[in-house]
């Protein structure tokens, strides 16, 4: 069983006020908006959409929202692997013990800030396509002097560049594709962004890390990543380079993931997983109402993987 976290463009106004309910989430995000520099109790209940898609808000707010997430979650040992999708990874970080939860903030507030900045010198941004041949798209990409952003699978890659190129990908989209422009403020994981992997770094070399003791994938290529330190590395250079969640789903099913669990606010990685991994098991935790049955599917699961080695005893 392995849980999950998602990145950028997840949030939505409002999603944080369930949660905000449950006893010591209130104190919990009062810690994380003082790490992170944004008040992310506001930006979760009260801000507008416009305003939580601010590169510089909705990083830390979906970071500190799957960390809440993730801690209101009961028997959490049953978790034995953790991915997250681009800023997702910082949660992941935390929850697998890389980072402490402090330095996770604190990071994801100063990298939202230096991508923010970092969007703001030119006029880019990014689109998602839907269907198609990949390398056919990739090649038209090429041909526009775009970059294949977000390997998402599932039928799904992300384009980012300069808007005058994103326009004419929409007009001329790929043969069998759909082509839609994504709410957010510049070219993520591209060559725009190397100004702030610069700032990120300077940052990064204060931190402590630990390794992991559960599995931990990458989204450079969906590998195993065991040492703490070339985790944080990867996390530094993500930020101007392609997310390949395509395959870190790939390895999921090469390490016979039993299943998967995201945390809030979720919906979009189990959405890939359902298309990209037939049969397996997901549970998104939207709300603390979803608790409950991403406990069941754990329970569910170290039940069949008992009753999996007694057989195995027995025979």
């Amino acid at each position: 069983m392995i849980a999950v976290f998602p990145g950028q463009g997840s949030q939505s106004p409002g999603f944080l006020s369930p949660w905000l309910e449950l006893d010591g989430a209130r104190e919990a995000m009062g810690r994380y908006s003082d790490w992170a520099g944004v008040d992310l109790v506001a930006a979760g209940t009260e801000w507008d959409a416009e305003r939580i898609r601010d590169t510089q808000v909705a990083q830390p707010l979906i970071v500190a929202a799957s960390l809440l997430s993730w801690n209101a979650l009961a028997g959490r040992d049953g978790i034995d692997g953790f991915a997250g999708h681009s800023v997702g990874e910082f949660a992941a970080a935390a929850a697998s013990g890389i980072l402490s939860e402090q330095d996770a903030l604190t990071l994801v507030g100063l990298r939202g800030r230096a991508m923010a900045e970092a969007a703001a010198a030119e006029q880019t941004g990014m689109s998602a396509i839907i269907g198609g041949d990949q390398d056919a798209v990739v090649d038209a990409l090429s041909a526009l002097d775009l970059t294949p952003a977000n390997y998402n699978g599932g039928g799904q890659l992300v384009a980012a560049g300069a808007l005058p190129a994103l326009a004419k990908l929409a007009a001329e989209p790929p043969a069998g594709t759909r082509v839609i422009p994504l709410q957010v403020a510049g070219a993520f994981h591209t060559r725009y962004m190397t100004p702030a992997v610069a700032a990120l770094r300077d940052a990064a070399g204060s931190v402590s890390v630990q390794d992991p003791q559960r599995t931990v994938w990458t989204n450079r290529d969906g590998s195993v990543v065991d040492s703490g330190a070339r985790y944080l590395d990867l996390l530094v250079d993500q930020v101007a380079s392609p997310v390949r969640w395509d395959l870190c789903m790939q390895s999921f099913a090469a390490a016979d993931v039993t299943g998967i669990v995201e945390f809030s606010p979720a919906g979009t990685l189990t959405g890939l997983a359902k298309r990209a991994l037939r049969g397996t098991p997901t549970v998104a935790v939207k709300t603390p109402d979803d608790l409950a049955a991403a406990t069941a599917l754990l329970r569910s699961v170290e039940a069949a993987d008992a009753a999996a080695a007694t057989t195995g005893d027995d025979a």
